[in-house]
């Protein structure tokens, strides 16, 4: 493999975490990978604040990783779920609690 070939992969790898990475973006995506969740129910079952909850939610959606719909009746109701991108993740977790379970 060239430096160049090897540059570019570490490149995509590392692009990859920026979008995935911090710590919350991976806690609110792992915890929708059980369905689709309103914001207080996410709120509860990740141990985030409102306010942190709320920008990892909408950065999440701007890098289309979570989707949100909103119930109109009253109260009004907003749901977020992973959309296909953030589905494309699945494999990846389980490879990661694969390896947590013999390394960690």
């Amino acid at each position: 493999m060239s430096s160049e070939t090897a540059e570019a992969g570490a490149c995509s790898v590392v692009e990859s975490f920026e979008q995935i990475g911090s710590q919350w973006r991976l806690v609110v995506l792992y915890d929708l990978l059980d369905g689709e969740k309103r914001f207080n129910e996410l709120k509860r079952s990740t141990g985030a604040s409102s306010r942190t909850l709320s920008r990892v939610l909408d950065d999440l959606r701007e890098s289309g990783f979570v989707s949100r719909r909103t119930e109109e009746d009253a109260p009004i109701a907003t749901y977020y779920s992973l959309s296909e991108k953030g589905r494309s993740l699945c494999p990846i977790f389980e490879e990661i609690e694969t390896w947590a379970a013999e390394w960690l």
